[in-house]
């Protein structure tokens, strides 16, 4: 995880760091930090004042770019994402690999060629060279595929490994503002209240209430950051759904080339050089019958192999349910935010009039004071 430096006056976040990074912890809501951490907290804190406009507004605002940004470069990931192609290719395969099978005999394939006395040995050796060509050319497919599904794998840990980094920097964000908003709200704006009900200034009493008004600004900013926080909590599975599905299809691809492929061309190597030994009908029959046997254990493998890795090409990247409990719960916390921001306003509208009762009273018994 990059070391992570407190700005006050953020700038354009950074590109993600080139090299590939090791897999890290899972994101926690709550992270634990380093004594190095909270001391930076500590002393980053006291530099916040939360009077200030400008700083309120810029708050954090270089790590939630950073997120924004992150989001961005994840979403580009998955939507250039096209593994329909490996899917055809692996078809394909099958379908070149099964044009050996036995049961197409009536159908004059290779078995049934291999058992004809004349330029049998020819007619299967012209069949597999048409066969060797077509499955080289979709292996050749296949690995580019796994090249850059592997490529597609050691950007994700980048993207994750950046990830913690944006989740730790906008949690040290928090953990600095909310202490300084609880030092303010216990001195600054007890002490200006304190004031205001000594003095019975009106204008006392208006600079506690902008002093709060303020709070509750930098207060809402914070919130602004959890928010954001909780992207970025949500991003960390995602990425690695993405990943997973990346390295499942990687090793399908690496089943079919170290052997699916391989076993293939030995049993058509195999079934070859013992047409050369066949002299006599006997022997033809005993070659036939081992050759058809091995053929129909390879089909099987290959149905197998072949079937599975296509249906894990058709799978989706994200299961729908995913995508809907994640939409709901983004929905249930934007519903949350209005109800506790109609909630403060409700509330703030009820304290300007009880203010204005207690400026009343004030007045009045300052009044009264002078009779």
């Amino acid at each position: 995880m990059s070391e992570i430096k407190l700005t006050l006056n953020p700038t354009p976040a950074a590109e993600p760091a080139a090299e590939a990074a090791a897999a890290a912890p899972e994101a926690v809501q709550e992270p634990v930090f380093t004594p190095e951490e909270q001391a930076q907290i500590d002393e980053f804190s006291k530099q916040i004042d939360v009077t200030d406009t400008n700083l309120v507004f810029s708050y954090g605002a270089h790590a939630q770019q950073g997120i924004a940004e992150f989001s961005d470069t994840a979403l580009e990931n998955v939507k250039t994402k096209d593994l329909d192609e490996v899917g055809d290719m692996i078809a394909n395969l099958v379908t070149e690999l099964k044009g050996f099978s036995a049961d197409e005999e009536e159908k004059k394939g290779i078995f049934g060629w291999f058992k004809q006395k004349v330029n049998k040995l020819e007619l299967l050796k012209t069949r597999y060279d048409e066969a060797e060509v077509n499955v080289d050319k979709i292996c050749e497919g296949l690995e580019q595929h796994q090249v850059q599904l592997l490529k597609d794998i050691a950007m994700l840990d980048r993207l994750y490994e950046q990830n913690l980094t944006y989740f730790k920097e906008l949690s040290m964000y928090i953990a600095a503002g909310k202490k300084r908003l609880e030092e303010v709200r216990a001195t600054d704006l007890k002490a200006a209240y304190d004031k205001a009900e000594k003095s019975g200034l009106p204008e006392d009493a208006q600079a506690a209430k902008d002093l709060n008004e303020k709070c509750e600004r930098f207060e809402k900013k914070l919130y602004d950051l959890e928010l954001t926080r909780n992207i970025s909590i949500q991003m960390a599975p995602q990425i690695r759904l993405i990943q997973s599905s990346n390295q499942l299809m990687a090793e399908k691809i690496q089943t079919s080339l170290n052997n699916t492929i391989p076993l293939w061309k030995s049993q058509m190597v195999l079934a070859l050089g013992l047409a050369h030994t066949q002299s006599a009908m006997e022997a033809q029959r005993a070659v036939s019958d081992l050759t058809n046997e091995l053929l129909r254990k390879n089909a099987e493998k290959l149905k197998m192999a072949t079937t599975e890795s296509a249906r894990e090409a058709e799978r989706g990247i994200v299961d729908i349910e995913t995508l809907q409990q994640t939409n709901q719960m983004l929905i249930d916390t934007m519903d949350e935010v209005l109800t506790i921001q109609q909630e403060g306003r409700q509330k703030r509208q009820a304290a300007e009039g009880q203010l204005k009762v207690i400026e009343n009273d004030l007045r009045n018994k300052l009044l009264e004071l002078r009779k």
